[in-house]
C-alpha cells in the first residue's frame, strides 16, 4: 500500500507540472501578443515583443538630396539635410553597405572629387564639393541608429475608430446571443431525453450524435445554403441562428447528456412515484441541478460564434451593413494581413467581450465537464 500511494503522489507531481507547462505555453504567447499591440510597425520589424523594454538597433539607409537642393556658400556648394527619424539616435554611420558603420557621429568622409560628408551626432548631415553638384539621384548615407523603447495606443485607437466598427458589434451580438440560447434550448430536452427516457432507437441517436462531433462544419456550408435559399431563407439572421445551431447541438447534447446521466436516480424516480410529469422533473429538477453543464456550453457556444467569420460570411453576407466584428477587422488588415500591429491590437477588442463572459461563468465549467465523469449513486 505505501508503494501504491508514494506511486500516486508522484502521479500527481507529473500532473501539477503539465499543466503548469500548458499554462506557460498558452500565457507567454499571450502576454508577447499584448505587449506587441502596443508598440508600432517599426518596433515589431525590428525586434521581438521580449525586446520591448530595452532600446533597439537598427541599420538602414537614406539619400542624400540631389542637385536641385544644393546651396552655394562662398566658394563650395552644399546639400544639408538629417537622416534620422523622430526618437532615433545615431551610433554610426558609413557612405558605403560594405562599411556601413565605418563613421562615428561627428566624423567626416572624404569623397571622390573633392566632396566630403558631415554628419552630425543629432544626424545632420553637410555634403560639401568645390564644384557644381550634377546628380539627381542622392547618395546613399547608410545609418546604425538607436531608438529608445516606447509605447503607443494608436493601433487601439485605430481599431476602435475604424468605420463601421459599432455596427458591427451590434451585429456581432444579434448573431451570438440567439445562437448561444437556440441550441442550449433544444439540446436540453435532447439530452433528458437520451438520458432518462426509454424509447426505441435511444442507442442509435446517441451513436448518431457521438457521429457528428467529428463531422467537419466546413462540409455543410454549401449544402446548407442552398437549402436555405430553396426554402426561402436566403442570407439574414434567421438563417445564421439556424445555421450555428445546427453546428453546436451535437456537442450540446453530448455535454448535457453525459452530465444529466450522472444525476442521482433516486431523485428522478421519487418524482415519478409522486405523480410528477416528464415534463415537470424536466423543468423542476434536470434544469436547476444541469446549470453547471448549461453554463459550460453556453461559453463554448458563445466563444465559437463570436469569433466565428466562414459561417457569417457564408450565411449572413458581405455588406458594410451587415458584417460582424471579425469581417471588419479582417477588412481594416487588408488583403495580405501585413500590418501586426493591428492586428495584435484587433485580437485584444475582439475577446474583451468573450473574456467577461468566460470570467464571469467559469465557476461552472470544470463542473459541467467533469460532474458526468463519475455517476452518482
Amino acid at each position: 500500500m505505501d508503494h501504491i500511494a508514494g506511486t500516486r503522489a508522484r502521479l500527481v507531481w507529473a500532473v501539477n507540472l503539465a499543466a503548469a507547462i500548458l499554462v506557460v505555453l498558452w500565457t507567454v504567447p499571450t502576454f508577447g501578443l499584448l505587449v506587441s499591440s502596443f508598440r508600432d510597425r517599426d518596433q515589431i520589424a525590428a525586434s521581438g515583443w521580449w525586446r520591448a523594454p530595452f532600446s533597439s538597433t537598427a541599420s538602414g539607409f537614406v539619400r542624400a538630396g540631389t542637385a536641385a537642393d544644393q546651396a552655394q556658400e562662398g566658394d563650395i556648394w552644399v546639400i544639408s539635410g538629417n537622416v534620422l527619424a523622430k526618437g532615433e539616435a545615431l551610433s554610426a554611420w558609413g557612405t558605403s553597405s560594405r562599411e556601413p558603420e565605418a563613421y562615428r557621429p561627428g566624423d567626416t568622409a572624404a569623397l571622390k572629387d573633392g566632396q566630403s560628408l558631415t554628419v552630425a551626432e543629432n544626424g545632420d548631415y553637410r555634403l560639401t564639393s568645390p564644384r557644381q553638384f550634377t546628380e539627381t539621384r542622392g547618395m546613399r548615407i547608410f545609418t546604425t541608429t538607436t531608438t529608445p523603447p516606447r509605447f503607443t495606443t494608436d493601433n487601439y485607437a485605430r481599431v476602435i475608430g475604424a468605420e463601421g466598427l459599432g455596427q458591427a458589434f451590434l451585429n456581432t451580438m444579434t448573431v451570438t446571443v440567439p445562437a448561444t440560447v437556440i441550441p442550449i434550448l433544444i439540446a436540453a430536452f435532447a439530452a433528458y431525453a437520451l438520458a432518462w427516457m426509454e424509447f426505441p432507437g435511444r442507442a442509435l441517436i446517441i451513436a448518431a450524435v457521438v457521429g457528428l462531433l467529428v463531422v467537419p462544419l466546413q462540409l455543410a456550408l454549401i449544402p446548407l445554403l442552398r437549402f436555405h435559399n430553396e426554402i426561402g431563407l436566403g442570407k439574414g439572421y434567421m438563417g445564421i441562428w439556424l445555421a450555428h445551431t445546427g453546428f453546436g447541438l451535437p456537442l450540446a447534447i453530448y455535454l448535457l447528456r453525459n452530465y444529466m446521466v450522472g444525476l442521482p436516480r433516486e431523485i428522478i424516480e421519487s418524482a415519478r412515484v409522486d405523480g410528477a410529469t416528464e415534463f415537470q422533473i424536466f423543468r423542476r429538477i434536470i434544469l436547476p441541478l444541469s446549470f453547471p453543464a448549461l453554463a459550460s456550453f453556453a461559453i463554448f457556444q458563445f466563444l465559437w460564434v463570436w469569433n466565428d467569420l466562414l459561417v457569417a460570411t457564408v450565411f449572413l453576407g458581405n455588406r458594410r451593413d451587415q458584417l460582424v466584428m471579425t469581417g471588419v477587422l479582417r477588412e481594416l488588415l487588408g488583403s495580405r494581413g501585413g500590418d501586426w500591429e493591428i492586428l495584435a491590437a484587433s485580437a485584444f477588442v475582439s475577446i474583451a467581450v468573450p473574456l467577461l463572459v468566460f470570467f464571469a461563468m467559469q465557476k461552472y465549467l470544470v463542473r459541467g465537464l467533469l460532474a458526468g465523469s463519475v455517476k452518482g449513486g
